[in-house]
């Protein structure tokens, strides 16, 4: 495989290097834990580091295109510095950094700062912060790093992301890091296909199965029968077709056309970290895909996880974790002198994975895991049924039997969107009207939809750190704007998602993280009780491949206004088959997990399918921000703009 060497500024590149990727080691056959004999010696060849580490909080990044090989057919990418991933950034906490993006693309580019909190000018995303940076232009960006942790960046422009425009950022802390560990990894995962993401993205709206090559077959058919009877059998075949859904449908583009990348290197190759004995190892794992959710382990390793999307979490140790796209974990494992380990990271449709090892010896491999059965939907993963196992709900949280009680109420799917009829009462008169009258004031009403992402009135509202209704299964209204043929299902009682793995990673015989288990490693900041709820419905029609928000694409919907200074809930309830990350730009979101004295903070949160989970906010920084599912080919629908004035 040809790879793509990173080339930075000289004076930028960090020539130390110790503490990121050293090698990787290209290897005919890892099937087994052993040592290499010396006639195999000749056949490791080591990769150069990649990719470059950028130091200086004063640097230039050249947007540009670059021929890459992964596959065996040269492609064209896109690049910064001349490398996929991007150059590591990393700062101190404290600094002012000015970075300066030229684009050398034919078309507009721009750099969104994932995960930092800066002025909505620096935020990078064309339309709302900026107007985005033309061919020939240089941007300079410039901005207080006020925070610390494991962050990223990525283009907010066309489909520029996938094809190559995204990489990791550093901010060391200015205190001592209460993390101890001697050596540090940046894991960064991410997916590339041959096909141009435009041609993705074309095809998916003609034929939205057309990557899921694990449709049901004649065989599935009579497994079912020998399992569940005929009867129940053809009930469930005739649900499922009167959906126009599949059960395997887990993820919208699969490793039919993605090879799965680690660090930028390919399964067949393979990424490689070395340590020494007796060494404390901080993995910092990012997901930088455009469509993938991982999950990832380490056979024969625990992880203990200090750290979600770039905040510091009371550690937490597990055996495997899911990670949605542009969610990052950092963790730290403390490997045996004597034996490498490999990194799995496998989709969340068992399509593929990347890996890497790490090791204490080049000569030393890892046995490379088998692929996990490939999950299938249930009927609980749609809301339609019994709970979900609630793995190690803890003693610690507050409201934890609540937790598991909320998982044992039937949840049925509404499927009146397929006809077009409904039963449900005109959702504008549980609205406050005075939030409603301000969207109104801003101009922003595009189109006839009438959006209802505001406060319920007439309701008490859950204490702060308990989310609405927390541990409890309740019915949910609907607005009108959800009914009609761009929304094919509704989750009419959904359960929370705080304390369930998630479909695949229940009973696997492996402590699998949850959101249940995040507890910030500070005391919450911001204790008042929010002062009003904003409930979103994530919707969508599969069959169509339209996504939206409360059933209104983002071109068609008004701002969400908060005025400054305020506390919020917001409610995500996800009316789909999918699991949607949702990140909100600029502004933190505060996870409710039961603990409201150490409530976590992220910048991005997985929902899944027939579920609802809720955070707070404070709208403590001005401007427009953008709102969205981070699924690359779901964002152009699923999308809101958040203003606080």
């Amino acid at each position: 495989m040809k790879r793509l060497l990173s080339v930075g500024l000289p004076a930028e590149i960090d020539r130390e290097r110790r503490q990121f990727v050293l090698g990787a080691a290209s290897v005919c056959a890892l099937s087994a834990v052993a040592p290499l004999t010396r006639a195999q010696v000749s056949d490791v060849k080591v990769q150069q580091p990649e990719p470059a580490v950028l130091r200086d909080h004063q640097l230039e990044l050249q947007v540009g295109e670059q021929r890459v090989n992964f596959t065996g057919r040269p492609r064209i990418a896109t690049t910064v510095n001349q490398s996929l991933p991007a150059p590591i950034l990393r700062w101190r906490e404290g600094q002012e950094v000015v970075v300066r993006v030229r684009n050398g693309l034919k078309e507009d580019t721009s750099i969104h700062w994932h995960g930092i909190i800066l002025p909505s000018e620096m935020d990078g995303v064309p339309g709302l912060s900026f107007a985005g940076i033309k061919p020939g232009e240089t941007f300079e960006y410039r901005f207080k790093l006020r925070q610390s942790g494991t962050y990223w960046y990525h283009s907010h422009s066309h489909f520029q992301e996938q094809s190559g425009l995204y990489g990791a950022i550093i901010i060391d802390p200015a205190e001592p890091d209460p993390v101890q560990y001697d050596r540090d990894y940046v894991v960064l995962l991410s997916d590339w296909s041959d096909t141009p993401p435009q041609q993705i993205y074309t095809t998916l709206k003609k034929q939205s199965h057309y990557y899921n090559r694990h449709r049901r077959t004649l065989g599935d058919w009579w497994r079912d029968v020998r399992q569940k009877g005929f009867g129940q059998s053809a009930r469930d075949r005739a649900m499922w077709n009167h959906m126009r859904m599949s059960e395997t449908d887990l993820a919208d583009v699969t490793g039919f056309t993605y090879t799965y990348l680690m660090n930028g290197i390919t399964p067949d190759s393979g990424w490689v970290g070395l340590f020494n004995a007796g060494e404390r190892v901080r993995l910092r794992i990012i997901n930088g895909s455009a469509m993938t959710l991982f999950d990832v382990r380490i056979p024969g390793l625990k992880m203990t996880v200090v750290a979600a999307d770039g905040q510091n979490i009371k550690p937490v140790e597990v055996d495997e974790f899911r990670i949605g796209a542009a969610e990052t974990y950092d963790v730290i494992v403390e490997p045996a002198a004597d034996r490498a380990y490999t990194i799995f990271a496998q989709s969340i449709d068992r399509s593929g994975y990347a890996r890497g090892t790490l090791t204490p010896d080049l000569l030393l491999q890892a046995e490379i895991p088998s692929l996990d059965p490939r999950p299938v939907l249930s009927h609980a993963d749609m809301g339609m049924g019994h709970s979900h196992h609630v793995q190690d709900a803890r003693s610690d949280h507050p409201g934890d039997h609540q937790e598991h009680s909320a998982h044992q109420h039937h949840s049925p799917i509404d499927h009146s969107a397929h006809t077009g009829h409904s039963s449900h009462t005109d959702h504008s008169s549980h609205i406050d009207q005075s939030s409603h009258q301000q969207h109104e004031n801003h101009g922003h009403h595009h189109g006839t939809h009438h959006d209802h992402a505001q406060t319920v009135s007439g309701k008490t509202l859950a204490p702060a750190g308990f989310g609405a209704n927390f541990g409890e299964a309740v019915a949910v209204v609907h607005p009108r704007s959800e009914f009609g043929p761009q929304v094919d299902m509704h989750s009419s009682q959904p359960v929370s998602g705080i304390g369930d793995p998630g479909v695949g990673l229940r009973d696997n015989g492996r402590r699998v993280l949850t959101y249940a288990d995040l507890r910030s490693l500070q005391p919450t900041r911001d204790k008042r009780e929010p002062s009003r709820e904003i409930e979103l419905h994530l919707t969508g029609n599969m069959h169509r491949y339209m996504w939206s928000v409360n059933g209104i694409k983002h071109a068609e919907a008004p701002p969400i206004v908060l005025q400054h200074g305020e506390r919020v809930r917001f409610i995500l309830v996800n009316d789909t088959m999918m699991t949607h990350p949702f990140h909100l730009h600029g502004l933190w979101s505060e996870l409710e997990t039961g603990d409201r004295d150490f409530i976590p903070r992220k910048h991005t949160v997985l929902v899944q399918p027939g579920s609802k989970v809720s955070y707070l906010v404070t709208a403590d920084a001005k401007g427009r921000w953008a709102y969205h599912c981070h699924l690359l080919y779901h964002m152009a629908g699923m999308m809101r703009e958040v203003r606080v004035i």
